[in-house]
């Protein structure tokens, strides 16, 4: 697809990947539309149609969806599942005959609580996701095959990329909706202007994780958009994969922490190990990371600490 000159509806145009994305595409010559909620209720057929009436667009992306950490899909998982189904289905329905390429954003969630590691993208049916972010994990799911279908029936040229867990400036660093590094970082700055002996974090600390940067997530949303026109499903990541133990060691150190972490077993560690095979993105479109963890935390917390003093 070329980009430059298109077209393209990014939903969730102003969230925390989607202002990334919208910018990339801008920078390449493309009227990259974001759009949120506020904009079009994406649940709704009617808003979705008025929205493409509105935008004729070449190619949409969407990014829009109802994420949160262990906490929030513990508490809401009837909401994660509905709204994250409900979206995807009726944006993919909407586009089917109108909009050229359509690119969805899964999850690593979707991915078996015991997959193999790497989590290669012929692994995802493999078995049920880990419980605590299943509702969210499976509705995500959903839209693969609904893709897959649409593709089969009707032409739609709609492609589906896993992303794992994202970081960077911007994130949200809401304790009661946010992922494990902005809450990290969150946690251990609050601590250290309090003088606070000990942070406690969920779990025992042994489950791995594997991160990469906003901007290279954006960036290989963009590869995806322009040079990969597959059914097939495709990891994003850096191919690393880190301790939640050892990865809070680092968030205190870059947050200027000394004080004691203890680990609240009564809570649930969620997934036991995530790393993703990232062979086919860089085969299919040449999507490989480029930000170094250490630098990215580092620019992270400083965002954070002088973004909450204002």
């Amino acid at each position: 697809m070329r980009l430059e000159g298109s077209t393209i509806v990014v939903t969730g145009g102003s969230g925390f990947l989607g202002r990334h994305v919208v910018r990339d595409l801008q920078q390449l010559g493309a009227k990259a539309i974001g759009v949120g909620s506020r904009d079009y209720d994406l649940r709704a057929r009617e808003a979705i149609v008025r929205l493409l009436d509105d935008t004729q667009p070449d190619a949409l992306v969407h990014l829009a969806a109802v994420v949160g950490g262990i906490g929030a899909n513990q508490a809401e998982p009837g909401r994660f599942f509905y709204e994250n189904a409900l979206m995807g289905i009726e944006v993919l329905e909407a586009c089917r005959g109108r909009v050229a390429k359509v690119l969805l954003a899964g999850t690593v969630c979707a991915y078996p609580k015991h997959a193999h590691i790497p989590f290669r993208e012929d692994a995802l049916w493999d078995g049920y996701p880990e419980e605590t972010n299943a509702p969210y994990g499976l509705a995500k799911r959903m839209l693969l095959i609904q893709a897959q279908a649409y593709r089969q029936q009707y032409g739609l040229n709609a492609i589906f990329l896993l992303p794992v867990n994202l970081y960077g400036p911007g994130d949200n660093f809401d304790l009661s909706s946010g992922h494990v590094i902005p809450a990290m970082i969150r946690r251990f700055l609050e601590a250290r202007d309090t003088g606070a002996r000990e942070v406690v974090l969920w779990g025992d600390g042994s489950p791995t994780r594997e991160f990469v940067h906003v901007r290279d997530a954006a960036k290989a949303f963009r590869l995806a958009l322009e040079r990969y026109d597959s059914p097939e499903p495709v990891n994003v990541g850096s191919g690393n994969e880190i301790a939640i133990r050892d990865l809070a060691g680092h968030v205190a150190a870059a947050a200027g922490y000394s004080g004691a972490i203890r680990w609240d077993t009564t809570k649930p560690n969620g997934q036991p190990f995530r790393r993703v095979d990232v062979s086919r993105a860089r085969r299919e479109f040449g999507f490989e990371a480029s930000i170094d963890f250490g630098t990215g935390l580092a620019e992270t917390v400083a965002w954070y600490e002088a973004t909450r003093s204002r």
